[in-house]
């Protein structure tokens, strides 16, 4: 019997500028309210520092606070740039998270997709993609490690001593990890490796659905080399772009307010979803 799709809403989100970020943020937790009373099974948040537009600078606060008002959806980071944190305060803030929702926090991995966040941190792009392969191994570390294990790691933007979590999470024996992935194989490539689930975001990007066609061969390709078990295709999200509306000229006419601004922050980020 095949398996009933789970739907969800990944919520970046987009506000013009001069809107006044209490009430955006606002806005969007109403809209989380609504999508838990309606049924949705999952909704993901962003994490951007840059522009004015992605609000969400700590999506895993956000979480925590949609956490109180929601009752059964799941709540993911879409996602946490790993090259911006040290690997044992992701773990350890996860953990928690992962107790105050009572496993309803789904953990979502990336390198970070505006430059001009990076830019701001002193962080070269070249190297996000490496920096989050080793942030993510580092942290599945914690994860998985048996008790009274102690974790080592070093590299030359971080390093782990002895580490461990002082507090098991919630969710046995850990909560869901997603790594995200756009056009390149390298999403996958990590996903299977690390046997973690895969977040496809490259939709948002020209030639996005075409670099759908071999994804999960890549997954499970790498899962294999790796020594893990087949990966389970139902933990593989896809994000799909649309707009609701009475009619399709409706929809352009809505999706023309604001189309100049939205493409003139993004080209200047140096990522252009359009």
């Amino acid at each position: 019997m095949n398996r009933p799709l789970n739907f969800g809403v990944f919520i970046t989100p987009f506000h013009p500028t001069g809107q006044s970020p209490t009430v955006a943020l606002e806005y969007d937790m109403e809209r989380v309210v609504a999508l838990d009373r309606l049924g949705f099974d999952e909704a993901w948040f962003g994490e951007h520092h840059s522009g004015g537009y992605e609000l969400i600078a700590c999506p895993e606060v956000f979480i925590a606070a949609a956490a109180e008002r929601t009752k059964h959806i799941r709540l993911g980071t879409g996602v946490v740039s790993l090259p911006y944190h040290h690997p044992l305060m992701v773990a350890d803030r996860w953990v928690l998270l992962d107790h105050l929702t009572r496993g309803r926090a789904m953990f979502g991995a990336g390198p970070g997709a505006l430059p001009s966040d990076a830019y701001m941190m002193g962080i070269d792009p070249v190297e996000q993609r490496r920096m989050m392969h080793e942030a993510l191994e580092a942290i599945l570390a914690l994860f998985r490690a048996a008790p009274g294990e102690r974790i080592d790691r070093h590299s030359d933007w971080f390093a782990l001593r002895d580490a461990q979590l002082h507090v098991r999470p919630y969710t046995w024996p850990y909560p869901e990890i997603s790594t995200a992935a756009m056009i390149s194989p390298s999403g996958p490539r990590l996903a299977g490796a690390l046997n973690t689930s895969l977040l496809s975001l490259s939709m948002s990007v020209p030639g996005g659905y075409a670099a759908l066609d071999n994804t999960w061969e890549v997954v499970c390709e790498q899962a294999d080399k790796a020594g893990h078990e087949e990966p389970d295709r139902t933990n593989w999200r896809v994000l799909g772009i649309l707009h609701l509306a009475d009619s399709r000229d409706q929809a352009i006419e809505d999706c023309t307010y604001g189309l100049q601004d939205f493409a003139k922050y993004f080209g200047a980020a140096g990522f252009v979803p359009l």
